[in-house]
């Protein structure tokens, strides 16, 4: 199913705030290691409304669930990048917190300690079939699979969508987690899900295929749709079981690659919504990453003026 140009994109995942640690060379075990530290906005379904966005869709909404300890911080940062928060406020966790430990060599590789706190209470009752009034497009984060209220906001989700004609995008999110939940059961929870956005890693999980183009192929024989990410060698995209298009990655000069993959996914969504197909919306995408890893954080830049 193709959205037609224009319209609204809902965005359902986690807000977290996190802490980018950039470090150059090996951490050394037992003592101290320099580094530059950073507090910044973040959570793979913001970053993903952020970036959406920043690519030119002019009403992007986001449900999320953060704790009181942050609400009001994450809400300034979301609205000053144009995107609408519907954040439901916990009154028992706090909100979400990653490290994020960043290699500061020339890779920019991340490494992640999450404590999801609030965003994964995210639930059925957090929902309303009014956030997707006038939507053409819903994107679940991958995330909302790894907790049991959350896990089950996606099948309502799926449903409600479904019902109005709105196709539904899911970005796996994380190759460690879905070691945890299960390939199986990951497969049977996005029946129905229209665009499927892994990474490189998580396709091959998924599909258990070392090439990544045998894995997105085997993958859109579940998922009509699939943009396989694959960083620095670009994205490929497959329909059908064929990977019909080899999109090239932007040139970089990597700083971080904290929430590249979000970028990309929030891009390749506004180029979509904008009336793009989907291997000119995955073109976008790689260009969305590129700028991403050359900046700190896992946020575009804020409009100047």
């Amino acid at each position: 199913m193709t959205a037609g140009p224009g319209g609204a994109l809902l965005v359902v995942g986690d807000v977290v705030t996190d802490i980018v640690a950039r470090h150059r060379g090996p951490l050394a075990a037992g003592t101290d290691t320099a580094a530059s530290i950073h507090r910044l906005p973040g959570g793979a379904g913001a970053n993903v409304a952020c970036w959406a966005a920043y690519g030119g869709c002019r009403d992007v909404r986001l449900l999320g669930r953060v704790g009181s300890d942050a609400a009001d911080w994450h809400r300034r940062e979301l609205t000053a990048l144009g995107v609408r928060p519907h954040l439901v406020v916990d009154a028992c966790a706090p909100t979400g917190t990653v490290i994020c430990l960043v290699d500061a060599g020339a890779s920019a590789e991340r490494t992640f300690l999450a404590d999801s706190g609030a965003s994964l209470r995210l639930a059925p009752g957090d929902w309303s079939d009014a956030l997707l009034d006038g939507a053409a497009r819903l994107h679940l984060s991958g995330y909302l699979l790894f907790s049991e209220p959350s896990r089950a906001l996606v099948p309502v989700a799926l449903a409600a969508a479904r019902a109005r004609g709105v196709p539904v995008s899911l970005d796996p999110a994380s190759a460690g987690f879905l070691t945890e939940l299960g390939v199986d059961r990951f497969l049977d929870l996005v029946e129905g899900v229209d665009v499927l956005l892994p990474s490189r890693d998580e396709a091959g999980l998924l599909t258990g295929l070392p090439d990544p183009a045998d894995a997105a192929a085997k993958l859109s024989r579940h998922v009509s749709l699939v943009i396989a990410k694959q960083g620095a060698e670009g994205a490929l995209v497959a329909r059908s079981g064929t990977v019909c298009a080899r999109v090239p990655a932007v040139p970089a000069s990597p700083q971080d690659s904290t929430g590249a993959g979000d970028a990309f996914t929030g891009a390749f969504l506004a180029a979509l919504i904008a009336g793009a197909a989907p291997e000119e919306a995955a073109a976008a995408g790689c260009r969305a990453g590129a700028r991403s890893v050359e900046r700190v954080g896992a946020r575009p830049p804020r409009a100047v003026g």
